[in-house]
């Protein structure tokens, strides 16, 4: 039997398991389907010869259900959507779950990414699918004198299809499965799972978007979730910040599907059942509960979040009329070829890791005044977060090194590389997520004096500021990558 047709044979299997081990009769998972909205662009791609599955998440500001169908004035009050007609695609996820089925990964493009549309030109991408939708409506019912109510699901579908075609030239990946979900859809399957966990380093105060949240960790409800990722002014980093917050979103409702609550749980499933029936549109011959199925089957953790990366966030158009976020588009394919072939290898704890995870204590074993501090100024300008610092109390070191639980711990390595590439010695006195470096009468590395640097300029952290653009603008750090598997949110702006 084919490699696909194993997994999906063993997904589904799950979903019987669970579904006779609860009690909810099969028939009641299959009417997902039913009443869901089908398309069919062409543009899609069939799944890969590895078996891998690569869907494009797309979430639109329509006010309409996905049956086309207007929201009431009621609901359009809720959402804070108001009266006027959008198209556009405020998130677009690209979604990669392998055939081995032990991880996943979700790439987020930002919505001004400013990328190559096929067959029409530079452009922000998320006004792609609303170009091409309104250029289209113009052109059957003002030219060709087609009725605007049958014009529409043409318009609908040629945007869906252009806004597939830039994904696929931007990233270099294939989209095999579609999906879109409106204001609506989104607050409804948020309520359906009971709410939203998610953390903020700050409270937030935004009457546009309705956006008034304490700091630290709480719980939202589908229209608190709506307007903590909509939010789009008074953050630090603008359109990448609010990337993280859709993120953190759709890690915290992956974790509740990948811990087993969601199939376990008939009144989660029959509202799931209507949220989705309402508000989602998906491409043909994808099956939704398969696709569930294959989340919960995946280890805790091994979705990983990723955001493009991002040449400047505050760039301009070419012709200078508009504020976009720019990319290079080669740059975005290597490293979406990267990303994926680790993550398709299972390597989520090395994707997810950033250098904040880590404390580091520094300890002196040498005869050079001061040198444990300066150590401890480099590493805590790299973004490690500052432990013990002082004289070494512990046994004597005949070369410095890097102490860790275990050799293989990405901090220690991360560690020892900004050291100028230290031995790491495993020590199961370490406490976890903290390293220990122990500085001997050999060391000549970052800190030391001895490396041409000066340590009286190393307090500034450099993850506060980035290189120059060739536009003259600052390239942001890499965004974090962040995972389903904690049921402690990573906390965002």
């Amino acid at each position: 039997m084919p490699a696909a047709h194993v997994v999906r044979a063993v997904s589904v299997a799950l979903a019987v398991a669970i579904v006779i081990g609860t009690g909810v009769a099969w028939g009641k998972i299959r009417s997902f389907e039913a009443g869901i909205n089908h398309i069919n662009p062409i543009a899609l791609g069939g799944e890969g010869e590895d078996g891998a599955i690569d869907i494009l998440l797309v979430g639109s500001d329509s006010r309409t259900d996905a049956h086309g169908n207007p929201l009431s004035d009621e609901e359009r009050a809720m959402l804070r959507a108001g009266d006027e007609v959008a198209t556009n695609t405020d998130t677009i996820i690209l979604i990669r779950i392998p055939n081995n089925g032990e991880s996943a990964t979700a790439i987020s493009i930002p919505r001004d990414s400013y990328v190559e549309a096929p067959g029409i030109g530079k452009m922000k991408i998320n006004g792609v699918y609303g170009s091409v939708h309104f250029e289209e409506m113009k052109k059957l019912v003002e030219q060709q004198g087609v009725d605007p109510a049958e014009a529409e699901p043409e318009a609908q579908a040629a945007g869906r299809e252009e806004l597939i075609k830039t994904v696929a030239n931007l990233t270099g990946v294939t989209v095999d499965h579609y999906a879109e979900i409106g204001l609506l859809g989104f607050a409804l399957i948020t309520d359906a799972l009971g709410g939203v966990d998610v953390c903020l380093n700050e409270p937030v105060w935004e009457p546009l978007s309705g956006a008034d949240f304490p700091a630290g960790w709480q719980k939202l409800n589908g229209t608190q979730a709506l307007s903590f990722v909509r939010q789009r002014h008074d953050l630090p980093r603008g359109d990448l910040d609010r990337v993280a917050r859709q993120q953190a979103v759709m890690a915290s409702m992956a974790h509740e599907v990948i811990s087993g609550k969601t199939l376990s749980s008939p009144t989660t499933l029959s509202n799931l059942e209507s949220a989705v029936q309402r508000s989602v549109v998906l491409s043909e011959g994808w099956d939704i509960m398969d696709f569930v199925s294959q989340l919960q089957s995946l280890a805790a953790g091994n979705v990983a979040f990723a955001t493009i990366p991002i040449l400047e966030e505050a760039g301009w158009s070419d012709d200078g009329m508009q504020s976009v976020v720019r990319v290079d588009p080669k740059e975005v394919k290597d490293w979406v070829t990267s990303l994926l072939n680790d993550q398709d290898q299972g390597k989520t704890e090395e994707l997810t890791y950033s250098n904040d995870q880590t404390t580091v204590e520094v300890f002196n074993d040498s005869d050079v005044n001061g040198l444990a501090a300066a150590v401890a100024h480099v590493v805590t300008s790299k973004g490690f977060t500052q432990g013990n610092v002082g004289n070494n109390e512990g046994p004597k070191v005949t070369s410095s090194q890097v102490q860790a639980a275990k050799a293989d711990d990405p901090g220690a390595q991360a560690v020892a590389l900004e050291l100028g590439g230290l031995q790491v010695v495993e020590d199961a006195s370490v406490p976890p997520n903290t390293v220990r470096v122990v500085l001997a009468a050999d060391y000549t590395g970052p800190g030391s004096g001895l490396d041409g640097s000066d340590v009286t300029l190393m307090g500034a952290s450099p993850t506060t500021s980035g290189a120059v653009s060739d536009t003259g603008g600052t390239v942001p750090p890499p965004a974090p990558i962040i995972t389903a598997g904690s049921d402690d949110p990573k906390c965002v702006n």
